[in-house]
């Protein structure tokens, strides 16, 4: 799951005390010195800056028709001036090369087609509203107090299944003490009580279902009534944790029903399995201690998968696929031999197959299972091949062959639609809403080398070279350590930790699939927990020494940065790292373990990855050995240091510790805070002065 740092999270002198530093958007603010596209961008003009990186459009995961002509999706555009985002719908057949946009003015986001292909549903101001597929007579369906999300029709398209916000536990000061209307308090007595950016609130999301006929709904029904239980899991699960049976009669749902405290130490999730027609609701996995998610039912509603992972209180741990005969209860586990994860994995219209999406070596690809085959565990077959990332797929039809359409992204370019013929063959674009934009650009090369680790393994790492490469030229370079602990450094493209503004800096960076990063099997991925200062931080050693060696790198102008466990690791570093850095940036880093472990939210994360608590008997050795505090007496190069005060999976106050630490040992450093932003940048001009700290410390300590 990775959810100490999903997929790739955002990042960046000498100052006696905090700098506080906070914008807004200039609208809000009524004056400015120069407008965001004035201001001066230092780095090249050649390749991609932040400002151009903000400019470009984000495609989100395709949809299908039901009868797989038309393909829609989201696009996003970004206002840095403005400081905002608008999301629009927008469609394109699989035989025409004409890209419509359907929805205008207001954003809208998750559409959905109707099963009949007569209309598509989408959300607009937390409403659920319809159009025809051609973006004609959009009109609202719902008006309900609160809004609603995850919103599904039915596959007989009787009902609507939707979420919503309902508030079941007292928290307030106010709920305890109505004498007090005016007292502000919250007043917690479980754990989950703050959850990466958000203080409970004492409402949990739960499943309504309503009945529905074209365009209007009758009274809704909340399933979960009463229950102090999500769907989907907070805070990052979504729609594809709920599934309808074919039969329009049932409904698939994902939750953790037990109490927060027991929440906060368990993984243990599971499938339920609602009756419309008796009102009851069963549990398909009880037996499994760790996650079961991401339910999808076969066409004739017979069988469902589900992935799974068998490891109590392991976030990490592999997802296995597995498979459930509905009518006698009986499963098996279709993963088995597969060294890798199972993810996104649905059946094909017809059901003689399953798709699925694993990493491979620092890539993801697409995959099948040939459920047609008479063996114990059905053959995987890869469909695709190249050096990318595919986001998200659904299958359509071109005539009566069967395609999947896929968003797929790489290091050099955001995603963009293709489509890959089921029987195999080459992926063909399907969009192509930035190709004028990065035309204009020269982008750094991106390759590919696996260097020798201190325990003699082979470790891939990436190298991204600034764009006009001259190999008789000498580059400062950059070691990027990863977050996660567990988050493959793959062909991502990060509007936050971008490779490609990197290299457009003038740096060459080094980017180590370091121990603990899936794709290179389960072993490779679990040697992390329990060892986060050992063997994965001789990893990113053995990385920037091999790099470093190249002519066209001055091994007296290294720098290394990292966010999160990559935070961590620049911590550590700093710490160890023997002279080899003339500079480091943390973001939202952990520094002190025992006080993470105190203070963080989702307590199975700490306790499975530091081998226990830190007054257990024995006393796990992490917190004696790993913990970046224990060698701060060997800080020497500067740091800047960089937290969003919302952050509550790695509280403000580790970042706060260092800063400390590096303030009173004499060593250059700076504190960003951002006091409205979680474990990520998200807010556009914010993200744009998170670049201007960062590329500013490391100029001024690589460059002069």
């Amino acid at each position: 799951m990775n959810r100490f740092e999903l997929c790739a999270a955002a990042l960046r002198p000498v100052l006696a005390a905090v700098l506080l530093l906070t914008f807004t958007s200039c609208a809000s603010a009524g004056q400015s010195a120069m407008s965001v596209s004035e201001t001066a961008d230092h780095h090249t003009e050649m390749g991609l800056s932040a400002e151009k990186m903000l400019e470009l459009q984000r495609i989100g995961n395709p949809v299908t028709s039901p009868d797989g002509t038309m393909v829609l999706f989201t696009i996003t555009k970004v206002d840095a001036q403005e400081n905002s985002s608008v999301t629009h719908v927008f469609r394109k057949d699989i035989d025409s090369d004409e890209l419509m946009q359907l929805t205008h003015e207001t954003s809208a986001s998750s559409p959905v087609w109707r099963p009949d292909g007569e209309r598509i549903g989408f959300v607009r101001g937390g409403q659920f509203w319809e159009m025809r597929p051609d973006g004609s007579d959009a009109r609202q369906v719902t008006d309900i107090d609160g809004g609603l999300s995850f919103v599904m029709y039915s596959p007989d398209g009787a009902h609507l299944s939707f979420t919503r916000n309902i508030k079941v536990q007292p928290v307030s000061g106010v709920d305890f003490h109505p004498e007090f209307p005016e007292a502000e308090a919250r007043i917690y007595d479980e754990l989950l009580y703050k959850q990466w950016d958000t203080w409970f609130d004492g409402t949990y999301r739960h499943l309504h279902i309503a009945p529905y006929n074209d365009g209007q709904i009758g009274e809704m029904m909340n399933i979960m009534d009463g229950e102090p239980h999500d769907t989907p899991l907070k805070p990052f699960g979504g729609a594809s944790q709920i599934a309808w049976h074919p039969s329009g009669t049932k409904i698939a749902y994902t939750s953790r029903k037990m109490s927060r405290t027991e929440a906060a130490f368990s993984t243990n999730s599971d499938i339920y399995l609602y009756d419309l027609e008796t009102g009851e609701t069963r549990n398909l996995t009880a037996p499994n201690p760790g996650y079961d998610f991401y339910p999808n039912f076969s066409p004739d509603g017979a069988r469902m998968i589900w992935n799974r992972m068998v490891t109590p209180g392991y976030e990490s741990d592999r997802y296995r696929l597995m498979e459930m005969t509905l009518e006698t209860g009986d499963m098996r586990e279709l993963s088995r031999g597969f060294d890798g994860n199972m993810n996104s994995a649905s059946y094909s219209k017809d059901g003689t197959r399953i798709y699925f999406t694993s990493g491979i070596e620092a890539t993801v690809q697409l995959f099948e299972l040939n459920m047609l085959a008479r063996s114990a565990v059905p053959p995987v077959r890869q469909l695709t091949e190249g050096i990318h990332d595919v986001t998200g797929f659904a299958e359509a039809m071109q005539g009566d062959e069967s395609l999947l359409v896929a968003g797929v992204m790489s290091m050099s370019s955001p995603v963009e639609l293709y489509t890959v013929p089921a029987s195999g063959g080459d992926m063909r674009r399907f969009t192509r809403v930035n190709d004028q934009l990065l035309g204009e650009l020269t982008l750094g090369e991106v390759t590919q080398r696996w260097v020798e680790t201190t325990d003699g393994k082979r470790m891939l790492v990436w190298v991204i070279l600034p764009p006009g490469f001259d190999e008789n030229e000498s580059y400062p370079a950059l070691l990027y350590a990863q977050g996660g602990p567990q988050g493959t450094v793959s062909q991502f493209f990060s509007y936050r930790w971008n490779f490609q503004v990197m290299a457009n800096a003038g740096y060459v960076v080094v980017a180590p699939n370091r121990r603990g990063l899936p794709s290179f099997g389960e072993e490779w991925n679990r040697q992390i927990s329990g060892d986060w200062g050992g063997q994965a931080m001789q990893d990113l050693f053995s990385a920037i020494d091999n790099v470093k060696e190249e002519s066209w790198v001055d091994e007296d102008r290294l720098g290394a940065v990292g966010a999160s466990f990559g935070g961590y690791s620049v911590f550590w570093m700093a710490g160890n790292h023997e002279e080899r850095f003339k500079a480091f940036i943390s973001h939202a880093g952990v520094f002190h373990l025992e006080a993470m472990f105190g203070t963080t939210e989702e307590m199975f994360f700490v306790n499975f990855d530091l081998d226990g608590a830190y007054w257990d008997e024995p006393r796990p050795v992490s917190y004696d050995k790993h913990s970046p505090h224990l060698y701060v007496r060997n800080w020497d190069t500067p740091i800047l240091i960089i937290h969003g005060e919302q952050d509550f999976r790695v509280p403000v106050s580790e970042s706060m510790q260092a800063f400390t630490v590096a303030q009173a040992m004499g060593i250059d450093s700076r504190l960003l805070l951002f006091p409205n932003e979680n474990h990520w940048i998200l807010s556009p001009q914010n993200s744009l002065l998170w670049h201007r700290e960062f590329y500013g410390w490391l100029d001024k300590y690589l460059k002069n």
